[in-house]
């Protein structure tokens, strides 16, 4: 980068600083939404509050379908995608 392009676009440094943060946290929640360890652990999370009276069956199923959709899509996933 040039001089004096460097200094035109100076003013749009906060701008992609912004922009560069907001994709890191993308990737990163990326990451954890079909990371198989954390869906596994929201399931045992999801079983112990069935367990504990917390939620209903109902809820629990919902939720447990949803959870195990999420755990299939992560092994079946392309793998560029990891």
């Amino acid at each position: 980068m040039g001089l004096i392009t460097g200094l035109l676009t100076l003013p749009l440094a906060p701008v992609r600083g912004v922009i560069w943060v907001a994709e890191k946290v993308h990737d990163a929640a990326e990451r954890e939404l079909h990371d198989p360890a954390v869906i596994r652990a929201q399931l045992a999370a999801l079983n112990q509050e069935l367990e504990d009276g917390s939620i209903s069956l109902e809820e629990f199923e919902r939720e447990e379908e949803r959870l195990l959709d999420r755990l299939h899509d992560a092994y079946c996933a392309p793998r560029e995608r990891r």
